[in-house]
């Protein structure tokens, strides 16, 4: 594939990514739960807790002492960790490809009285910032819906304050080895190779997988998660792994999910 060729693909794939999380965002709750009242009080309070992952908190003293800290979460909205970490004290950024994704997030900071900056655009390019302008950057599991992770790691690198940290969760690219549909039927077809891309799918097969609602995947390879956060300069600290929960058997088998604390030198 030509070089061109690739980067109208990523395009093309920003801007479908972008329209789908809008649409997702549009549904609700049907997908993902805005953070509730209740916990709104709780994390005043000092009882509370975020996920990278599907079921597993992160431990708290990842975080340390937020009072007052500059927090990005990056590719972070639709009201769950951003509001957590308002309430807890952090002057916080939530940065995201979908305005209505943010909009759920400017909902719940009004609802709760949060101050909450929102700001839209891909996680790649993190140029509306001046280095070295948090103290932390937190992002969910966001990768697997961006074709390429180097320059996250870099823009990352570059906001942070020295001894800033940033942790993520991703998905363990066994997961994309697979065929799709027959691993919904629990049946493990090894079929892709890593790094993977539902651009390599036949059009006709990755349009019925993904409907009209569901994000463009990409599996990353663990050089690429972990070997690409080391080159940009970030130091890994912590470290930790997830399943999907429930009665996934995959996740019986391997953890299908991983998250990584990662610190900046002073």
């Amino acid at each position: 594939m030509s070089k061109e060729k690739a980067l109208s693909k990523e395009k093309d794939a920003v801007q479908f990514n972008r329209s789908a999380w809008d649409r997702m965002a549009a549904a609700g709750d049907r997908y993902y739960r805005a953070v509730t009242a209740d916990e709104i009080v709780a994390a005043r309070a000092g009882d509370w807790h975020l996920r990278l992952t599907p079921t597993k908190r992160v431990p708290l003293d990842w975080f340390g002492d937020l009072r007052d800290k500059d927090v990005l979460c990056l590719a972070g909205g639709g009201a769950r960790q951003a509001p957590i970490l308002a309430a807890v004290g952090a002057k916080v950024t939530v940065f995201d490809l979908s305005e209505k994704q943010l909009d759920r997030d400017r909902e719940v900071a009004q609802r709760e009285q949060l101050e909450i900056k929102c700001v839209a655009g891909d996680m790649r390019d993190l140029s509306v910032f001046a280095d070295e302008s948090f103290d932390l950057v937190v992002s969910p599991c966001a990768t697997c819906f961006c074709p390429s992770v180097q320059e996250i790691w870099e823009e990352t690198f570059r906001v942070l304050r020295p001894g800033g940290k940033f942790m993520t969760g991703f998905i363990n690219p066994v997961y994309y080895l697979f065929d799709a549909a027959k691993m919904d039927r629990d049946e493990f077809a090894v079929r892709h190779k890593i790094p993977y891309s539902d651009f390599d799918l036949p059009e006709e097969e990755r349009e019925r997988l993904l409907g009209p609602e569901r994000p463009i995947e990409f599996g990353h390879s663990l050089e690429q998660f972990i070997g690409g956060q080391c080159e940009a300069g970030l130091q890994l600290v912590g470290f930790f792994e997830d399943g999907w929960g429930g009665g996934d058997q995959l996740s019986k088998l391997i953890s299908v999910f991983a998250a990584t604390l990662a610190q900046k030198p002073l």
